[in-house]
């Protein structure tokens, strides 16, 4: 396993972590999967036996159960690993049980110490942005959070390039801890993060932890002689029709070619082996809801793509560029280049 810096703090990550979203099985999340303690515990010690060292998860995930049941498959071996969990999202009825107030940062942080029978948290991350609050407000119930003990790094999760940088500049401005790291979506479907957060994070230290990386399992390739999702995470969600698109489909015929090419290898491996290869990204997180698909996408840290099958992944999955960085590559491509290619600037 590879450990990489988490953005430009000392703290060193696996370069698959294990995202705990199956956990649980409650709710909107029982489309996800319905990983209980028991196959919990086992998919913890596979990930331990690989090397895995940060394991992700979410206030929201089953209403608490996914934080409860990481907790219980951790452990005594939870001072060996690197927790991280987010908050953001409803966590009950009342109008303050979410958002990014001081308010809800500090009950959130409270409730999730508790369901992961943990002291502290290595990484903790707001969810999503919230326009109503002021940055202000969020970074400094953070940064009281750490000066207790409760929280040792904090990150974003699905924030837009002006709030992830809006966040920063606040920080330096008024000497409080920066975000080290940016949970966003990235694969070989979804190329957006390119435009505006892996530059960001490349050029302001912050790290990549992605998720989505096997777009919901389409890029595993087992969706190439169905007509629908019937039963799937994509045809639970009603996303099969949007995913399942001729670029896509190409994408999944070259996948498929490359694990010719590398006997034993799967489809998954070689696109989650085509996010590692990217700038920016210091941890590309992996669930799975069974023990097979999480031995399987393990995997992916035992061989590397070349740098030729990189460039043939990147044709296959290239779509226009959007206004304005199509004016930025057309007319000044040389002073800007492509997020995948730019490499790791050095700390400042």
């Amino acid at each position: 396993m590879e450990y990489r810096q988490l953005g430009r703090s000392g703290l060193k990550v696996s370069v698959f972590s294990f995202g705990a979203m199956t956990f649980g099985g409650k709710g909107l999340f029982a489309t996800m999967g319905d990983t209980q303690d028991t196959e919990a515990s086992a998919q913890v010690d596979m990930c331990l036996e690989a090397g895995v060292n940060l394991f992700d998860t979410a206030d929201v995930y089953s209403a608490g159960r996914s934080e409860e049941i990481l907790g219980n498959a951790l452990g005594k071996r939870r001072a060996q690993v690197l927790v991280a969990t987010k908050f953001l999202g409803p966590t009950g009825p009342g109008v303050n049980d979410l958002g990014a107030s001081r308010n809800h940062i500090i009950t959130a942080c409270e409730a999730s110490l508790k369901r992961l029978k943990t002291d502290y948290i290595d990484l903790y991350q707001i969810h999503n942005q919230d326009l109503f609050t002021p940055p202000e407000e969020t970074l400094r119930a953070f940064d009281d959070l750490i000066r207790a003990g409760k929280v040792r790094y904090i990150g974003s999760s699905n924030h837009a390039g002006w709030t992830q940088m809006r966040a920063l500049a606040t920080a330096d401005r008024l000497g409080m801890t920066r975000y080290v790291s940016q949970q966003i979506q990235y694969s070989l479907l979804k190329r957006e993060a390119e435009h505006e957060l892996l530059p960001l994070g490349v050029h302001e230290g912050v790290g990549a932890l992605i998720w989505g990386p096997l777009a919901s399992g389409y890029l595993t390739g087992k969706f190439r002689a169905l007509a629908n999702a019937n039963g799937t995470r994509l045809g639970a969600r009603n996303q099969f029709a949007a995913t399942d698109t001729e670029l896509a489909r190409r994408v999944v015929e070259v996948l498929h070619e490359m694990t010719q090419e590398y006997p034993g290898v799967s489809a998954s491996q070689v696109a989650l082996n085509w996010i590692a290869r990217k700038a920016g990204v210091s941890s590309i997180i992996i669930g799975a809801r069974n023990n097979a698909q999480l031995k399987d996408n393990l995997a992916a840290a035992t061989w590397s793509l070349s740098d030729a099958q990189i460039a043939r992944l990147d044709l296959a999955s290239a779509v226009p560029l959007p206004y304005p960085y199509r004016m930025h590559q057309e007319f000044m491509g040389d002073r800007n280049p492509v997020a995948p290619l730019m490499p790791a600037l050095p700390k400042q």
